[in-house]
């Protein structure tokens, strides 16, 4: 099979997984997509929108007009195409096709069959393997420049690449002028970027919601471990035949670096280490008396295989998904459909994925209320302790000052402590809304004529 006719039918076999997710926006995709909408309307990142995550996040939504639906997920599809094809010229260029091509689509399989909200999400963890592959690629290349430029595009789709450098820096001035080059796109920016981003992130990192991290990281990172044991234990095996060991332990410490950070051991951190265990995992496959490993990929298709039939079904004949981890998805698009005619929106709560479903422009810079209430929104359902009340109080007298026709409350419902109502310096400006409507999860409220 030619090189075209292997990665035709890797895209197709992922577009058509992809596309039984085609009616559903999980949550972390709607904050880029109502980040790239507004972008698209004209507005700054970072000055006219809060967006506490690296620009090129949002940026890439914008190439497919923020839209959800199919075109999302046909760049999901073509970005781990992307992603296949990275690892895989990593894989060629160290040893032969055969490498390549079970790199590929070893890549296409574990970005396919694992935890949905993850997996279908085109988000910073994700976004970094392929830059990550080709930074490596071209560090090991000693191609400097190269290297520095992928590594600077890598910081800005996530911060985390600052854990990777060691793994793709090359002592020469061209790779340090590769890597400062992208982040001059933020000078305009740079005092707003550094407060939403870099400041805000700290915070998040140092206030985890896991009350022992040594504890549970190392009960995920196992339960991963096995998830993924058929590249994992091929890996082991590769690396006690292949020769410069320390350049790939290099690379698989800084990964786990950047799954550690932060202490929370969040599902799709875990992408950060998996280019380095795809490459070595396809070398030890590749050696035929270790094949019987590919049997150990039936625990991820056996576990998550079987909902994709029955999201296909429900596409194919426009059920509406009977599903739990989409209750909270499915209580925003009633909500979104409570929101008749024109007029702006302010979000409170976690949902940026209500901007995704009603269309409706924000009118405030904040998608979502953490910057609002200080409450972070990896507890904020169940905790009301807020990270940061400063700069929360600060943003509530701003938006005091603004008049979106409608707000969608989907935190009240879940934590009351922390319901819009709640909060004293903004029930004067509150009162000129009145309840427009409520879901089980979401209460509408719409501005009144005349205020």
């Amino acid at each position: 099979m030619t090189a075209r006719a292997f990665y035709g039918v890797l895209f197709a076999v992922v577009l058509l997984l992809r596309l039984c997710h085609r009616d559903i926006v999980w949550v972390e995709e709607g904050y880029p997509l109502a980040a790239a909408a507004e972008m698209l309307r004209g507005k700054v990142l970072y000055q006219e929108v809060w967006f506490d995550k690296p620009p090129l996040f949002a940026g890439l939504y914008m190439l497919w007009g923020a839209a959800a639906g199919w075109p999302l997920r046909v760049a999901g599809a073509l970005y781990v195409l992307l992603s296949a094809w990275a690892v895989g010229r990593v894989a060629r260029e160290l040893w032969t096709v055969r490498e390549e091509r079970l790199a590929a689509a070893l890549t296409g399989f574990f970005l396919t069959f694992g935890i949905p909200a993850t997996v279908m999400v085109l988000g910073p963890d994700l976004m970094l393997i392929p830059l990550q592959a080709a930074a490596v690629l071209a560090a090991w290349r000693g191609q400097a420049l190269a290297a520095g430029l992928m590594a600077g595009f890598g910081m800005l789709m996530n911060g985390k690449m600052l854990l990777l450098l060691p793994a793709v820096c090359v002592a020469r001035p061209l790779w340090l002028v590769g890597f400062v080059a992208p982040q001059l796109i933020l000078l305009p920016v740079a005092q707003a970027y550094w407060l939403e981003v870099w400041s805000w992130g700290a915070m998040y990192s140092r206030d985890t919601f896991v009350d022992n991290p040594l504890m549970e990281g190392l009960r995920r990172t196992g339960n991963w471990v096995g998830f993924h044991s058929a590249i994992v234990i091929g890996a082991v095996f590769a690396l006690r035949e292949e020769r410069g060991k320390w350049r790939w332990l290099l690379w698989l410490g800084c990964g786990l670096a950047a799954v550690v950070a932060g202490f929370r051991f969040v599902p799709r951190y875990y992408f950060l280490l998996l280019p380095p265990l795809l490459i070595l995992g396809a070398r030890g496959l590749a050696q035929g008396r270790r094949r019987f490993l590919l049997l150990l990929l039936l625990i991820p298709l056996i576990r998550f295989g079987p909902r994709y039939g029955q999201l296909g079904a429900d596409v194919a004949q426009g059920r509406a998904h009977e599903w739990r981890d989409l209750a909270m998805e499915q209580d925003s698009r009633a909500a979104a459909r409570l929101l008749r005619g024109s007029g702006d929106l302010l979000v409170w709560g976690y949902r940026p994925e209500i901007y995704a479903m009603s269309g409706k422009p924000a009118g405030t810079r904040f998608l979502d209320s953490q910057p609002l209430t200080g409450v972070l929104a990896d507890r904020h359902l169940t905790d009301a302790r807020p990270t940061a009340e400063g700069v929360a109080r600060a943003n509530r007298t701003e938006l005091a000052k603004t008049k979106p026709r409608w707000i969608v409350d989907g935190l009240g419902p879940y934590n009351p402590a922390l319901a819009i109502t709640q909060f004293a310096d903004l029930r004067e400006w509150l009162a000129a809304y009145r309840e427009a409507g409520r879901t089980e999860g979401c209460v509408v409220y719409e501005r009144q004529p005349g205020y």
